[in-house]
């Protein structure tokens, strides 16, 4: 896109990560408006009365109007260049900073007894958390508004599902029938994952989840120190974003939905 005096200001644009869009704009803008009100020096203005020059009003309903397609032409630009820049400098991050230090493979065993690793999920939307089954309030907790994410999503017109995960942080006690019971109580859109201890440390360690057994009481029962976080996987198996308690399953929904439309925008320009 090329204009005044054939400067092209969409490359400068997204080229500068230090210029200031909007004051860009304006400078422009200004350009424009005297480019197009200047009068020539020489212009004879009508006679009024008494042979004065008959005094007009600079502003008409053609001036206004084409003030209000120039603006608007400028705002329409400003928006499209903001948006180009963002998914540049998303793309630049990307290539900064390679695969995150978060997430990663895993292969572990589902509640129906099916191993399972990281790459029978490719393709998918996940959404993972780490917890355990004797976890009094605040795993359910966050395991129920995980799905009530999901449904939300699912329920959404020309909104791609979501894969809700439960990975225990507790394997000496989530056997897989433990696990299996657990999930039930959820969603049967909810799979359930445990493992060997080595396995399950992978996994964790993947992801950078804390997790310490506290004492255990005369009963042998004992309560899992655990990060509380839901991470958000891609369809390449790559962790995208993470929730904690203090985000809503609306706020998580908005999160989810922005992720995604920059993911199939970088996609679409195979930026990926």
């Amino acid at each position: 896109m090329r204009f005044l005096y054939g400067i092209n200001f969409r490359n400068v644009l997204l080229k500068s990560h230090v210029l200031n869009i909007e004051k860009v704009i304006k400078y422009c803008s200004a350009i424009e408006v005297l480019r197009y009100y200047s009068i020539p020096p020489t212009l004879d203005l009508p006679k009024g009365r008494g042979g004065k020059p008959e005094k007009k009003s600079p502003v008409t309903w053609k001036t206004l109007a084409a003030t209000a397609a120039i603006g608007g032409g400028l705002l329409g630009f400003m928006l499209y260049v903001k948006r180009e820049k963002e998914l540049a400098l998303q793309r630049e991050r990307k290539r900064q900073l390679g695969k995150a230090a978060i997430g990663g493979d895993f292969d572990l065993i589902d509640h129906t007894g099916k191993p399972r690793t990281n790459s029978d999920f490719l393709g998918q939307w996940l959404m993972i958390y780490f917890g355990f089954t004797h976890c009094p309030d605040i795993c359910p907790d966050e395991i129920e508004k995980m799905i009530k994410v999901t449904d939300i999503l699912d329920e959404t017109p020309g909104e791609k599902k979501l894969q809700p995960l439960f990975i225990t942080v507790d394997p000496d006690r989530d056997s897989v029938d433990a696990v299996a019971k657990y999930v039930k109580e959820f969603s049967p859109k909810l799979i359930g994952l445990t493992g060997p201890t080595d396995k399950v440390k992978e996994a964790c360690r993947a992801y950078r989840v804390y997790y310490s057994a506290g004492p255990r009481d005369d009963e042998d029962d004992y309560i899992v120190d655990h990060t509380i976080i839901m991470y958000l996987v891609n369809p390449d198996g790559e962790f995208v974003d993470y929730y904690g308690q203090n985000k809503t399953a609306e706020d998580i929904v908005n999160s989810v939905k922005v992720n995604r439309l920059k993911y199939e925008q970088l996609k679409k320009k195979g930026w990926f």
